[in-house]
């Protein structure tokens, strides 16, 4: 058969599509027009076309009305579900400059360990902000035209975006209880499966480099297992796999809690942190002015400490 359309574009028009769906729906072509705001003939013309696009017959015309053949029974949830899928892109493209959407990019580490613990404070103070939130691993190169806020992890400044300074952090080994109980030293320590990230600046080549009294030359670096993100070689130390580097907030809650130990009380200054970026022309938006003005407040309150997590020398 002739298709109306070539295999390189495979898609029907889309009034076609969409006339096959509402007259599927109702079994009725007079039902479809006035929904679609067209002639009946016009819309039994696009289902013609549309069978014959495709090589299948979609309607029985019956005498009491219309009945869907085997093919269109099957045809109908697709096409259902891709109108679905349309509408609520669409639905949440233009709700992006709503002043209720707050578009939120935020560090998947920083998401998980601190700001999830802390989010239900937010949304109940603030019950008319949809948050609609992304979780990237690393920072985009360019910045989102849709985003209004992001929240980075680096040196401050991507792409000619310049942020807001939020944390200062510090670098340090963290593990589970059981596996705290065997590290007193730092030989022990060297004894264990190290845990860590590919990308950042700090490692522990360069945590073993500055802690005191040790020759990274005449004691050899145990193997470093890698994984993309805090957000497992955490997981991995809680579990026992290993010790980990860590940082002051990502690990502050766990430490806490007691899931995490610091096993030794050495920590080195980190030149990476947590930014806050606002890009130009949205401190004005609503949902997102809110969120930064919390977050800011947030980040400042002190901090308890970890005393209590048994750091040892």
């Amino acid at each position: 058969m002739n298709h109306a359309f070539s295999k390189t574009k495979r898609l029907p028009p889309l009034n076609w599509l969409r006339a096959f769906e509402a007259s599927a729906r109702s079994l009725s072509f007079t039902t479809a027009a006035e929904e679609l705001h067209m002639t009946q003939s016009a819309v039994s013309q696009q289902i013609k076309s549309l069978e014959h696009a495709l090589g299948r017959t979609l309607f029985l015309r019956r005498v009491r009305g219309l009945e869907l053949t085997e093919d269109a029974l099957a045809y109908l949830p697709t096409v259902q579900a891709a109108f679905s899928l349309l509408a609520q892109g669409t639905s949440e493209l233009t709700g992006r400059n709503q002043p209720h959407v707050l578009e939120l990019q935020s560090n998947l580490s920083f998401t998980i360990f601190w700001l999830t613990p802390r989010l239900e404070k937010f949304l109940e103070a603030n019950p008319w902000v949809q948050l609609n939130l992304a979780t990237p691993i690393w920072a985009q190169d360019k910045p989102s035209s849709t985003v209004a806020l992001e929240i980075l992890f680096g040196q401050g400044q991507w792409d000619s975006r310049v942020g807001k300074r939020l944390t200062h952090e510090t670098l340090f080994p963290v593990c589970s209880p059981s596996l705290a109980q065997k590290i007193n030293t730092i030989d022990d320590l060297l004894e264990q499966r190290l845990l860590d990230l590919p990308g950042t600046l700090e490692s522990w080549e360069h945590y073993l480099e500055s802690y005191p009294h040790l020759s990274t030359k005449t004691k050899k670096i145990p193997m470093v297992h890698r994984v993309s993100t805090w957000a497992v070689s955490l997981q991995w130390a809680k579990a026992g796999l290993g010790v980990a580097l860590a940082h002051d907030t990502i690990a502050k809650d766990l430490l806490e809690s007691g899931e995490l130990i610091r096993p030794l009380a050495f920590s080195m200054p980190m030149k990476e942190a947590y930014y806050l970026i606002a890009p130009e022309g949205l401190e004005t938006h609503s949902a997102a002015h809110t969120f930064k003005q919390w977050l800011l407040a947030e980040m400042e309150k002190p901090g308890k400490g970890a005393a209590n997590n048994k750091a040892r020398v």
